[in-house]
């Protein structure tokens, strides 16, 4: 652990702690740095013990789960949390948690720092309430202009919050950490015989997961689902309907923690990265699904929005479909599963290619570089 002497840097969320990569990546490389590191999260009824990390967590407990209570809970039980903690530096993860950090920051004379997984003003749940969205566009447009650092996960949401307010925004892309000890097995010559569809992630309004199941009776192949969201009850039903669960090609294994997903996912023979064009933050959004898949050696069926099909310009590791038609979806899972083990071979042998490339281990340079220009760690 870094001395008692390193500046401490706080970091919340309202996730659970236990799956957000993103923020254990980051989290671990500013301890590694030298920076004594806190992340603050939200404790759900389901979340499991935290896991070991290199740095502090603390679970904020509540009594809502969601909605516009949730957010008042949290920004609140947040903020008094905070009154109590000494840090050099206070970072909003979204805006759902930037008012009580800014606030904070404030008191204290410290910088704030805004880390934008994704433009919260478009996701699919706040763009279709006008007067959320007006109200988080209030808060998003407060809370930019004030913080001392900002970044997000990708260039093109950077070079869409630059051109909104008119600031540099750095990029930290959400990608997973190469492994020295990983070795990949060769490049098969076709798809894995036992192996299966892959979706990881939340099970959330336009994942394009309801056209994912309607296609799954046209595809030679089983789907594996690991995540769970606010549609889980009504996916599991429409699974149900379409006779997929009692036939075992579609398997939902809910929440699975990153090490025992990693396994997961290297088993898979195909990963599934699919999104609804319904808002700006989907359309421009760089997931870290896309780069797990590429660690994991495996091809993957991919939207053609521009964030991807720019990385699979460079890189050639996917099957992109123009829309989510089951029928498009079944014919590019079926090439790749059945129709095409050279398409399938060639996609494999580049992804093992372009994991060295596409790894954490590049993005944490960056990440250091732009903490040292707000709070050096020997200063």
């Amino acid at each position: 652990m870094p001395p008692i002497s390193a500046p401490r840097l706080l970091f919340a969320v309202t996730t659970d702690l236990c799956f957000d990569q993103r923020m254990q990546r980051i989290c671990g490389s500013l301890a590694a740095a030298g920076y004594r590191v806190q992340l603050v999260g939200w404790q759900r009824p389901a979340s499991p013990p935290l896991t070991p990390q290199p740095y502090q967590q603390h679970r904020l407990r509540g009594w809502f789960q969601k909605g516009k209570l949730f957010y008042v809970e949290y920004n609140l039980r947040l903020f008094f949390y905070l009154l109590s903690q000494r840090a050099a530096a206070w970072c909003a993860c979204d805006l759902d948690t930037a008012l009580p950090m800014w606030l904070r920051a404030r008191l204290g004379g410290q910088p704030l720092v805004y880390d934008a997984h994704e433009l919260f003003t478009e996701v699919p749940e706040v763009v279709a309430r006008p007067a959320v969205q007006r109200i988080w566009r209030w808060v998003e447009g407060f809370i930019v202009p004030r913080a001392r650092l900002a970044y997000t996960v990708g260039p093109a949401l950077a070079r869409l919050f630059e051109q909104r307010y008119g600031r540099p925004f750095g990029v930290v892309r959400n990608v997973s950490r190469l492994r020295d000890e990983e070795t990949l097995p060769p490049t098969p010559s076709a798809a894995p015989s036992g192996g299966y569809i892959l979706y990881q992630g939340a099970l959330n309004v336009g994942r394009g997961l309801e056209q994912l199941l309607d296609a799954m009776p046209q595809v030679a192949g089983r789907l594996v689902i690991c995540g769970e969201g606010d549609l889980s009850a009504e996916l599991r039903a429409q699974a149900e309907r379409l006779g997929l669960l009692a036939s075992g090609q579609v398997e939902f294994r809910g929440f699975v923690l990153p090490e025992a997903l990693r396994e997961v996912t290297r088993h898979a023979a195909v990963g599934i990265m699919l999104l609804e064009n319904v808002g700006l933050s989907y359309y421009y959004s760089l997931a870290n699904k896309f780069f797990d898949y590429v660690h994991a050696g495996i091809p993957q069926v991919l939207i053609d929005f521009p964030e991807y099909r720019a990385l699979n310009d460079e890189f050639d590791v996917a099957e992109l479909v123009l829309d989510l038609q089951p029928a498009t979806l079944a014919r590019a899972l079926n090439r790749l599963l059945r129709d095409e083990p050279a398409r399938y071979q060639h996609l494999a042998a580049n992804c093992r290619r372009a994991a060295p490339q596409l790894s954490w281990q590049h993005e944490e340079r960056e990440l250091r570089r732009l903490w040292a220009g707000v709070v050096p760690v020997n200063g």
